[in-house]
């Protein structure tokens, strides 16, 4: 079945708007017919072919925090006894993009045809990860759907909270930075030439700091946009090169180490990691699936493959605190509370609660990382302009003097 768009009259006069699955238009307009409605207009919905799921979406339709706000709005739907179809449905009409009401139609349209939702949101693994199909499919196994559906939107809106501080943390040094490095390339660039002229045609001996500057200005007009391009250049090779499976492990192992920046990335993916497993295994996920599909879901590729190791481990009777805490890079907050989470059969409540004091200390460092980096980065930006204003100074200081 292909789903429609549809505008129709009822018999008191009024307008009506929404979306339905026939197997053709005749068959749609016959469907408002039957419903009491006179159609206006039918039209099928791009893409709606059941058959052409896997190419529907080359780009997200919905972002994390959409997706986070249409799950919390079809989990009270659901948890009101709405059915899954009437809800997809009454969602699908209030969605801003056209994108986003075809993809819920399809839902719907799978939804409709028998299928369980779980199986509709594996079409679309690019828009729905493999933890909120395990997380769905165990809460359509349980017949608490409505649950699931509201701890998924819990755990992704807590995600997205602790991305936005992340980001708005690093906003400010990252803007003076840009903001100082081009300042100090048009002084180099443009205005040390400009005022060196007077100098240089005089033919006297220029202080040591001015010659410096004028060298340091002649490199940048001579190879700034090669230099531009090299680096442009070499990021690009890096990315490719961090496609390797190798190399990227590699890599990872190295941010995991870095001085300031090593624990915040430990405890950002332990936080996320935690918070994932915390979901799956309330909403009544296997362990060892849970396990898997959390480790899946990390960033990280260093600490992936520790996920791995952890979950052999488990499979073969291991604890899962002793199992995370023997490759040493999972944070000791985590592996403490999964401790006493299995102590006292209340593990995903233990997992919840290292997640969110993991969040609370990457939010800290990296509020006090940005606090020491503003001041720093103005005091730096200031002293090299001073530097160069210095150098355009002292010539005209040492001809004032001659003068005299």
């Amino acid at each position: 079945m292909a789903a429609f768009r549809y505008e129709a009259l009822s018999r008191e006069g009024q307008n009506s708007r929404g979306t339905l699955e026939a197997e053709s238009a005749k068959a749609a307009r016959h469907a408002l017919r039957m419903q009491g409605l006179v159609p206006l207009s039918v039209e099928a919905i791009a893409g709606s072919n059941p058959g052409t799921h896997t190419a529907l979406w080359t780009r997200r339709v919905f972002s994390a925090a959409q997706r986070a706000s249409w799950t919390r709005q079809l989990a009270g739907l659901v948890a009101a006894g709405l059915p899954l179809e009437r809800a997809l449905a009454a969602l699908a009409e209030d969605m801003p993009t056209e994108a986003q009401r075809a993809l819920l139609g399809h839902l719907r349209s799978e939804v409709s045809a028998g299928s369980s939702f779980a199986k509709a949101l594996a079409l679309y693994p690019q828009e729905f990860p493999a933890t909120i199909q395990s997380a769905i499919n165990a809460g359509e196994q349980s017949g608490k759907l409505g649950l699931v559906l509201d701890r998924l939107a819990d755990s992704e809106e807590a995600e997205h909270e602790l991305q936005s501080r992340l980001l708005g943390a690093a906003l400010y040094p990252a803007i003076v930075s840009v903001v100082a490095l081009c300042i100090v390339l048009f002084l180099l660039g443009y205005v040390v030439p400009q005022v060196a002229q007077v100098f240089t045609a005089s033919k006297r001996s220029l202080p040591l700091l001015t010659t410096l500057m004028l060298g340091l200005s002649g490199l940048v007009r001579s190879y700034g946009l090669a230099a531009t391009v090299a680096i442009a250049g070499g990021l690009l090779a890096l990315q490719r090169a961090l496609q390797l499976p190798a190399l990227r492990l590699r890599w990872d192992t190295y941010c995991l180490h870095l001085p300031l920046l090593g624990p915040m990335a430990r405890s950002y993916n332990a936080a996320r990691f935690a918070a994932t497993l915390a979901m799956l295994a309330g909403a009544g996920v296997p362990l060892l699936k849970a396990l898997q599909s959390a480790g899946d879901g990390l960033g990280n590729q260093a600490l992936r493959a520790d996920v791995q190791e952890a979950l052999a481990s488990v499979r073969e009777g291991s604890p899962l605190a002793v199992a995370l805490a023997r490759s040493g890079r999972f944070p000791a907050l985590l592996t403490t509370f999964a401790r006493l989470g299995e102590q006292t059969g209340q593990l995903p409540d233990m997992l919840q609660r290292a997640s969110a004091q993991l969040s609370g200390q990457v939010q800290r460092r990296a509020t006090a990382l940005a606090t020491v980096l503003e001041p720093l980065l103005i005091v730096a930006m200031g002293m090299v302009v001073m530097l160069i204003v210095l150098a355009v100074l002292l010539p005209i200081i040492e001809m004032n003097q001659l003068v005299r």
